[in-house]
């Protein structure tokens, strides 16, 4: 991993550790635990820090390595694997982890066995599909026989509750009406196994809004909150909410300009395809000025996903390893050696952090 120079992302601490309290705080006023989820951030520990000092639940992530590193750099917090494990990493998932989500029989048997291996009990989300159509039992008779083996038979489990999972694949929304459908399977589970469940976990940033709304039903109480805490960006964008108590620049991207130059905006030559096979379009704008940054695709994903702070600056294409910008009405003279910094979404966020190429730097 590169740890000086450029690119880099630089990352706020403090100011990820207000977003934390935020979101804790406002779910807190509806008894709602959070789990902080890291992967977004790669799961660098520095940051998962924050999560756990800001008070979520637990820290959560659908990779194990990345929980691996928060454990090893000495955070005492339980942890959640969002992902169904695989029946390949159930000894990790034990060993690792405090709790999993689930929708397989035969992975929930490999897990009570395990966990019997390692004297453990470990506890376990049974997930719902309820229109996303990502993971999670479509049949609610079949998901109640399940919680009800586990419940039963599975001495070295704990049913914790239920869960669902909404706006990820499917983009559903996360309605009232659709977090209720999830309290209806969860009590018909609980009429079953007779006795209440501990948690019924509905979703993730994209039913924050429902607290913000003041309209969650009351007994869905844990949420897996990942994207409003880093960056407070999607409600904002795309639902119009308003994250202005929240910082929405954590993590920002900065990369050196290699080269400034005016030059056409149309291609010159006989056009084919470009470096990733694919065929932009081009608008003609004539002669403009231009600078060259040192970070590309490979680091940040799209240009659609990184946004310039300063005025005046354009991202207007990118290879692998150059981002080109139009500086042409910049309101400062760019040149050579100069940095230019960006905002980043989720998308981004992903690529940048997880890139050997670029530096993390803690402010």
């Amino acid at each position: 991993m590169k740890k000086q120079g450029y690119p880099r992302v630089e990352i706020n601490l403090a100011y990820l550790r207000h977003n934390v309290q935020y979101v804790v705080d406002k779910c807190a006023e509806k008894g709602i635990e959070v789990a902080g989820v890291i992967k977004g951030t790669t799961g660098i520990p520095q940051c998962a820090e924050q999560f756990a000092a800001g008070g979520c639940k637990y820290i959560a992530s659908s990779r194990l390595e990345q929980l691996q590193d928060v454990r090893d750099y000495g955070i005492d917090k339980s942890f959640l694997l969002l992902r169904i494990p695989m029946l390949s990493e159930i000894e990790e998932v034990v060993r690792l982890t405090d709790m999993s989500l689930n929708s397989e029989m035969e992975v929930l048997r490999a897990l009570d066995a395990e966990a019997g291996k390692q004297g453990k009990k470990h506890k376990v989300l049974i997930m719902a599909d309820l229109g996303d159509l990502r993971e999670g039992y479509w049949d609610k008779d079949e998901m109640a026989d399940v919680a009800y083996e586990v419940e039963t038979e599975m001495k070295n489990l704990y049913l914790a509750g239920v869960g669902v999972n909404v706006g990820c694949y499917g983009s559903v929304l996360a309605t009232e009406e659709k977090l209720s459908e999830l309290v209806e399977v969860a009590e018909k589970i609980e009429a079953r196994i007779g006795r209440k469940l501990e948690y019924i976990s509905g979703g993730a940033t994209s039913s924050f809004m429902r607290v913000l709304d003041g309209d969650i039903p009351p007994r869905v109480n844990f949420l897996r909150i990942g994207e409003q805490i880093m960056l407070a960006r999607d409600l904002d964008v795309f639902y119009g909410y308003d994250m202005s108590e929240m910082r929405q620049d954590v993590y920002t991207l900065k990369a050196e300009v290699i080269e400034v130059k005016t030059k056409p905006t149309y291609p010159v030559g006989e056009l084919a395809v470009d470096a990733f096979g694919k065929t932009p379009e081009y608008t003609d704008r004539g002669m403009r000025k231009k600078a060259l940054i040192a970070v590309g695709k490979v680091d940040y994903g799209s240009i659609e996903e990184i946004f310039p702070k300063d005025k005046g600056v354009e991202v207007i294409g990118a290879s692998s390893d150059h981002t080109i910008l139009d500086i042409e009405d910049a309101e400062r003279d760019i040149k050579v050696g100069d940095i230019i910094a960006f905002g980043i979404d989720y998308a981004s966020l992903v690529y940048v952090t997880s890139s050997r190429n670029v530096g993390h730097v803690f402010i």
